[in-house]
């Protein structure tokens, strides 16, 4: 953790999502995670189900089957943080040195923050959730839809006693970019998330984190008012606030460019998205975002 800055590395079990470069199964998953924790990275962030623009979703039992087989391996260590529970983990010893190499190494002046599990998995099925638990035990949840795709989400979370990413979204990733009329983008999600506050204490989620959803149910101007306008919702709720802008279709457009060239643009607006309240980053390149948030913190007032 840089400061209060958290980073969340993404893994995409499936093949599908919209970024080649972050499809990966199997061995060479846990190798990307095992790298990941190796870099730096705060969380990891597994996804066995594409949630780009039109993307068709897996059953749950396909969502399953890519997940287990990496969660099985990773149960048999000492996850780093605060994942594996006193009855798990313990097994095998501590994670294996990364593949690789490491990336960038932490200060040791670098002020300690809230520790959040290792492991996050990005899923809006309950059940994943509660067979995720009984692998691994405690995670970070990742829930595109806040609960909406999944009436049993929030009650499962609330229950289980796990962290909580809230995103706003309309409609399903197949139909969200049909979804995007607002009078006001910014004004719209800070109703939403209001009215969530009341639906995660409803089901006894205790820390939850806010996610705005650039890039989803949004246009590419949409996202850079939300982004222009992000101190706003800071300034709205007491949550911790998670970006994902990394290598998205608001870069790559404007700038006539591909996700694979777009991994410096993304540190350009990773840096603004810091300066306007945002202290979760989730990206595809750990490096390069842990080079962003100290440089960000250098800037800081003393």
């Amino acid at each position: 953790m840089i400061g209060n800055i958290h980073i969340l590395g993404i893994v995409n079990l499936n093949g599908d999502s919209f970024y080649a470069g972050s499809r990966t199964s199997g061995d060479d998953a846990v190798a990307r995670i095992r790298q990941m924790w190796a870099e730096g990275a705060d969380v990891v962030d597994l996804g066995a189900c594409s949630t780009r623009p039109g993307s068709v979703q897996p059953s749950l039992e396909e969502e399953w089957s890519r997940l287990e087989p990496v969660l099985t391996e990773l149960a048999g260590y000492s996850l780093p943080g605060a994942c594996a529970p006193p009855h798990r983990g313990r097994g095998r010893g501590p994670l294996p040195e990364a593949v690789g190499g490491v990336g960038v190494k932490r200060s040791e002046t670098e002020s300690p923050g809230r520790e959040y599990p290792a492991v996050s998995i990005d899923t809006y099925r309950a059940e994943i959730v509660r067979r995720v638990y009984d692998t691994i035990g405690p995670f970070l949840v990742n829930d595109i839809s806040a609960g909406e795709m999944d009436p049993k989400m929030l009650g499962t979370v609330g229950r289980l006693g796990l962290p909580y990413v809230a995103m706003h979204m309309r409609g399903t990733p197949e139909t969200m970019q049909s979804l995007t009329d607002y009078d006001d983008v910014v004004a719209e999600v800070i109703r939403y998330f209001k009215a969530f506050e009341k639906k995660a204490a409803d089901a006894g989620i205790r820390e939850w984190i806010l996610d705005p959803g650039f890039g989803f149910a949004k246009t590419v101007e949409q996202n850079y008012q939300l982004l222009r306008r992000l101190s706003e919702i800071k300034e709205a709720f007491p949550q911790e606030i998670l970006v994902g802008l990394s290598r998205k279709s608001m870069i790559y457009k404007p700038l006539g460019i591909t996700p694979e060239e777009a991994m410096p643009a993304t540190q350009v607006l990773n840096y603004a998205a810091l300066e306007r309240g945002a202290t979760w980053l989730r990206v595809h390149d750990v490096v390069p975002a842990i080079q962003t948030a100290r440089l960000f913190s250098l800037c800081l007032p003393r």
